[in-house]
């Protein structure tokens, strides 16, 4: 083992990939180990075609769902690892348990490790969040040497597993045994330096070599999976939220903050070796055109200049108060502290560490890009009170959470709104991966990719809005395409309604997730395009429904894929499940997605005669039964019954053909004839034949009455809400209704109105605010309907006369008034 260097790191750490990189150019190792799954081995050969943060895909061949992540950002450890071994043409390979392995687990959680090895350093170092600490001693760590630090972290892991060797679960356990048969076969594949980079609780565990036969007696007999892999596309929003659901299990709650530090570090190694070279060259004006590139890197040079200089001056007033902490780091003679990355200069900081500036100058801009009031002098006291408070707190330099609260006081004001922005857009940031055309992948992924370039649609991870064209053929292309996806659950966009913007429009709000790659290579096995796997997903759905609904809503789907294969075989399940169906709310409940499709799928390249024909099959088959449903029901079938028939009516307006709306209106008809008939369905048939025109004032006077007379009681009560619920104009706006209603109302009995109240306040609860205000007027008018109310009484009306005069007689006799 005198060969093996294990470098101990913390997954995504900047701080980790700093002294992984330091240390592998000391060691010059022959080969180079990380810690990942061995079935990756041979994607490490497309390296170059990367740009980070992207993601190792494993899944399993037979189950394409069953899929595990192993992301990697640019300031992850184990991506500088990789790179270094490619850039030095050295051996590169993973070491872990295999993904086979992985993958063929029960489904369930992940045992936990019982112990934090972090959090329990922390707390013994006084720090209570186990983060702040690593960032403190790692992260922002400026030890000359990689080695010796890296040395230090396996001393105390060591320490911190004899202590709790008991409590190692054995799936740990495992993967270490892995690891240790992965760095012996190295050891035998070469004779030079071999180094391991692995998460730091494992360091003990490989610092000596069991017999070969225990570790194999560990890992012998365990289940496994035919596994396939590939790279895909990774971001730093899902590195933040969920990276601990896959691959290595380290979750990195600030990936921009840590690309800042890694990018200022690598900008900072870059002028320093320029300077080197400059100054063996005599040439010292290379110096300031440096600091005029680096001030145009951030967009704002004046704001740059200005925030270093002001950092600068401030130096006395607090350099005194940045003292070494804990003895790692020399107190800055400038003011300046070790920010985050910066490398030392004969054991003091460089003078030229601009991280926390350029940080506070990307903030300025992306706040004045919101139109927020951010002046350039407000970076300056934001740089001076975070280090103020690294200063206050005992920290060798401004960490986040000084920059944030610096930022919240100064920039934001206190308003956390602004604070938000500031985290979502730079602290977590939106960047995103890409992977190059070399890197294997399924054909349907392939075909994806390609069709995207076609249709100059991006696959962005912030949320957008997608205004379509159906008349232009790419706008309808990318709206087919989107569609397609949403059947093989690729959710890239959800459909807005499209009610107002007419027949040839689409809105769509489109969102791209990096982990729609699992579902990408799970809908590989239905085809070799998007087109194909959808209309074999479709098809199959087809296949299977078994109720008019679903074969409906599977041949709506199939006519806005445009899959010619799919519409076939959803309209023979629709044919199928028709002709079986004994429930006419289920026929009647399946017209409205139909007859949408037969309006609005006239853009699309599908036969409308063939839909037309589906849907007049559908409504005679609704139709025939509409009148016997209405019979014989209780309440909550009748509202049941009475949604669906809604439905059915919209429908079959929609559709605008002629033989469709005679055929519905016939049944309308004969529900106002069918003996027993709730009144819910046949007062809404009445007031929908009557808004038809098919009967007049009248007649639905009539009916009313009819429905209303003496000791009708609740079924009376049933018909008067289905003739209302929807349409309180009607019944303010005609005299004779409303007098036919107000008389029956009153003419009922206190158990009568009890009984009624229910479906009466449900049916003007649906009323809008202006029509109940608009029917209380006209309850509240001062005269009643001519030919409405009580015939005028004229004996009670002298004697109210006579009462009135003897009152204004004896308040003129008292003499009362206002002389």
């Amino acid at each position: 083992m005198s060969r093996v260097t294990l470098l101990g790191i913390r997954h995504h750490g900047p701080g980790s990939a700093r002294m992984v990189v330091a240390a592998l150019d000391a060691l010059r190792p022959k080969v180079v180990l990380v810690e990942g799954p061995p079935e990756a081995d041979p994607l490490v050969a497309h390296l170059a075609g990367l740009t980070p943060p992207v993601a190792l895909l494993l899944h399993d061949e037979a189950a394409p769902e069953t899929a595990a992540f192993w992301p990697f950002a640019a300031f992850s450890p184990e991506w500088q690892a990789l790179r270094w071994a490619a850039a030095h043409g050295v051996p590169a390979r993973f070491a872990d348990l295999p993904a086979s392995v992985t993958l063929a687990e029960p489904d369930g959680p992940r045992p936990r490790a019982a112990i934090d090895p972090l959090g329990l350093l922390a707390e013994a170092a006084g720090f209570d969040d186990p983060e702040r600490w690593w960032e403190d001693v790692v992260e922002q760590h400026r030890e000359a040497d990689p080695l010796g630090l890296a040395g230090a972290v396996a001393e105390a892991m060591t320490a911190l597993r004899e202590e709790f060797a008991d409590e190692i679960d054995d799936r740990t356990l495992r993967r270490e045994a892995a690891m240790r048969q992965a760095v012996r076969q190295a050891c035998r594949d070469t004779d030079g330096p071999v180094a391991v980079v692995c998460g730091a609780w494992h360091v003990p565990a490989l610092a000596h070599l069991p017999p070969a036969s225990a570790d194999a007696a560990l890992v012998r007999g365990l289940p496994r999976r035919r596994v396939s892999g590939t790279w895909v596309p990774w971001s730093h929003g899902r590195l933040a939220r969920d990276s601990g659901a896959a691959g290595y299990g380290a979750g990195v709650a600030a990936p921009g903050w840590y690309a800042h530090l890694w990018d200022s570090a690598a900008a900072r190694a870059a002028a320093a070796r320029g300077n080197d070279t400059a100054t063996r060259d005599g040439d010292n004006g290379d110096t300031a055109a440096r600091d005029g590139d680096a001030a145009t890197h951030d967009g704002d040079t004046a704001a740059h200049d200005g925030n270093a200089a002001a950092r600068n001056d401030d130096a006395a007033a607090h350099s005194d108060d940045a003292a070494t902490h804990d003895g790692n780091t020399a107190a800055p003679g400038n003011g300046t502290a070790a920010h985050g990355n910066g490398a030392p200069r004969n054991g003091s900081l460089a003078a030229g560490d601009d991280t926390v500036p350029r940080w506070f100058a990307r903030a300025c801009q992306l706040l004045r890009a919101e139109d927020l009031p951010v002046s350039t002098a407000s970076a300056v006291d934001a740089v001076r009170l975070a280090d103020a408070l690294a200063a206050l707190r005992g920290r060798p330099s401004p960490g986040l959470a000084e920059v944030t609260d610096a930022a919240l006081a100064v920039l934001c004001g206190g308003d956390e709104l602004p604070l938000r922005l500031v985290h979502e857009r730079l602290v977590v940031g939106e960047q995103l991966g890409t992977v190059g055309p070399d890197v294997p992948q399924s054909p349907l992924a392939a075909d994806l990719v390609a069709t995207q370039r076609r249709l100059r649609l991006r696959a962005d991870t912030g949320t957008r809005q997608l205004r379509l064209d159906l008349r232009r053929d790419n706008d309808r292309a990318r709206g087919t395409l989107l569609r397609r996806l949403r059947v093989l659950d690729v959710p890239w966009g959800r459909p807005e309604d499209v009610a107002r913007l007419g027949t040839f429009a689409e809105a769509w709000q489109v969102r791209w997730d990096p982990g729609f790659a699992v579902a990408v290579a799970a809908a590989a096995r239905h085809g070799s395009t998007v087109a194909s796997a959808a209309e074999r997903v479709l098809g199959r759905r087809a296949a299977g429904a078994a109720r008019v609904a679903e074969a409906a809503d599977v041949l709506g789907e199939a006519v806005n894929c445009e899959l010619p294969g799919a519409v076939a075989a959803a309209r023979a399940a629709l044919d199928r499940c028709a002709a079986a169906a004994t429930d006419t709310v289920e026929l009647l409940g399946a017209l409205p997605a139909l007859a949408g499709t037969v309006r609005y799928g006239s853009v699309r390249d599908t036969d409308p005669e063939l839909l037309r024909t589906a849907l007049h099959g559908l409504l005679a088959r609704g139709a025939v039964g509409l009148p016997l449903a209405c019979r014989g029901i209780d309440d909550a079938a009748a509202e049941r019954l009475l949604a669906a028939l809604d439905g059915a009516h919209e429908a079959a307006g929609l559709a605008a053909d002629p033989a469709h709306q005679a055929v519905w209106r016939q049944a309308l008809a004969r529900v106002l004839d069918a003996p027993n008939a709730h009144g819910l369905p046949a007062g809404r048939a009445t007031r929908l034949l009557w808004e038809a025109l098919v009967l007049d004032a009248d007649a639905v006077a009539a009916r009313l009455r009819r429905a209303v007379t003496a000791g009708a009681g609740t079924g009376a009560s049933a018909f008067v809400a289905g003739f209302l619920r929807g349409s309180a104009a009607l019944l303010a706006e005609d005299p004779q209704l409303f007098g036919l209603v107000d008389g029956w109302l009153t003419g009922l009995s206190a158990r009568e109105f009890a009984d009624t109240l229910p479906l009466l306040r449900r049916a003007v609860a649906e009323f809008s605010t202006a029509e109940r205000r608009m029917l209380g007027e006209r309850v509240g008018a001062a005269g009643g309907p001519e030919g409405a109310g009580p015939a005028w009484d004229e004996g009670r009306a002298a004697r109210l006369a006579a009462e009135v005069r003897r009152l204004l007689a004896t308040a003129g006799s008292t003499g009362g008034g206002r002389g």
